[in-house]
């Protein structure tokens, strides 16, 4: 059993400890309201820009742009993983590691060949540690996401498509659902299926200037960004929901902890001072 002098140097420890831990908890219950908002402003943007998409996309048949082709044959996959680039957010970017650790194998055992875009530090190496081809990456994103960082990752992976290099991209990111849960996502960015850009209201029809394939490009580009930048701000949300989540955990296990430690050394102090007693009156008893 450790002596009184062992148990109190491991009381002074948990409790610097949990000052730790509860000071980070209110960082992240502070940065996880800002990126809620920020989370919720950007749905605005994404959702017009996507009737947008489906507008021009039903209104121009005779022009079919590359994001809306399906290829026939799938021999290369995009990735695009989107993590966090600290950690002590619990179990956030392991899960998402997990399921695409899970299609990753999938489409080996399919003989398909895959790149990934990492954004985030915590992707990046689980890809490097994978040995998967990472093609692009962008880490150190900071609390506040800026869409002009990330473009220059994003458009390695729309090139490579349009350049039939990929024949499919898919998106893997962590949805915020509520600050007590954040599930896993893995979906198809390319080919833009039907049930992603959604049905237009109504009939409408475009007169292009300088012509269709130019208007299309831009827009159908601006729409992909938008929704990778959404899923950015979604996982930066789901980031400090699990990260304060985790700490608050951290925090109530150091002082159950504590409570433990200290039952356990005020029992030794009082074994200790009952043998010194007994010592004493024995010593007393013999002469």
């Amino acid at each position: 059993m450790p002596g009184t002098k062992e148990i109190r140097v491991k009381i002074r420890s948990v409790q610097n400890t949990r000052k730790i831990t509860k000071a980070m908890e209110m960082v992240a219950a502070s940065k996880m309201k800002r990126a809620q908002e920020r989370m919720r402003a950007a749905r605005p943007y994404a959702d017009k820009i996507r009737n947008v998409a489906a507008h021009i996309s039903h209104a121009n048949p005779e022009y079919r742009h590359p994001f809306l082709v399906a290829r026939d044959t799938v021999k290369r996959v995009g990735v695009i993983l989107i993590t966090t680039d600290k950690g002590l957010c619990g179990g956030l970017n392991t899960n998402v590691q997990r399921l695409l650790l899970g299609q990753y194998k999938d489409w080996q055992a399919q003989g398909e060949e895959i790149d990934v875009c990492c954004i985030g530090n915590k992707g990046l190496g689980f890809m490097q540690r994978l040995g998967a081809n990472v093609v692009s990456h962008v880490t150190q994103l900071g609390d506040r996401p800026q869409l002009e960082r990330l473009i220059g990752a994003v458009k390695v992976m729309l090139d490579g498509y349009i350049e039939d290099r990929f024949d499919r991209v898919v998106l893997v990111y962590t949805r915020f659902v509520n600050t007590m849960k954040q599930e896993p996502v893995l979906e198809q960015l390319l080919p833009l299926a039907g049930e992603r850009l959604g049905s237009p209201e109504g009939t409408w029809d475009y007169l292009y200037e300088p012509e269709a394939k130019a208007v299309l490009d831009q827009v159908l580009t601006r729409y992909i960004e938008a929704l990778i930048f959404q899923a950015v701000t979604e996982n930066m949300a789901s980031e400090q929901s699990a990260r304060m989540v985790a700490m608050k955990a951290a925090s109530d296990n150091a002082a159950t902890l504590i409570d433990e430690l200290t039952l356990i050394y005020n029992k030794n102090r009082q074994a200790a001072i009952t043998k010194e007693i007994s010592e004493i009156v024995g010593g007393a008893a013999a002469v």
